[in-house]
């Protein structure tokens, strides 16, 4: 038979609160199918959990992309706002950690050829 998508929906909403990625992912693929297939009514409420489950995935920037399609239709939802500060937190540090392990990389690699250097004039 035909489930309805109040059901793919808790079915969805039960598989991202799983601690296991594979079931959260799961649950991201039921609300991105839901958001196009089911009632458009609940879309908003689709975009939010999507947001949330990418988050749990560490998938900031997918996140990100669903939390503001969510507040462009409902700007002063205050969950929402948080979820977007927390996300927008999430980026930065992530991006910052990023920056760290290439400046890092290339000191290393500075030293390095500073080492080979030195040893060639010997």
């Amino acid at each position: 038979g035909v489930v309805s998508p109040q059901t793919r929906f808790e079915y969805a909403l039960a598989l991202i609160r799983s601690r296991y990625a594979t079931d959260i992912l799961r649950g991201v693929n039921e609300f991105e199918d839901l958001c196009s297939t089911g009632d458009p009514n609940a879309r908003r409420d689709y975009l939010y959990y999507l947001a949330l489950a990418n988050t749990k995935l560490k998938e900031y920037q997918r996140a990100r992309d669903c939390i503001k399609k969510f507040l462009s239709v409902e700007p002063d939802n205050r969950q929402a706002q948080e979820l977007d500060r927390l996300i927008r937190d999430k980026l930065t540090k992530e991006g910052l950690l990023g920056m760290a392990m290439v400046g890092g990389a290339a000191v290393a690699i500075g030293g390095l050829i500073g080492i080979g250097m030195a040893l060639a004039k010997k």
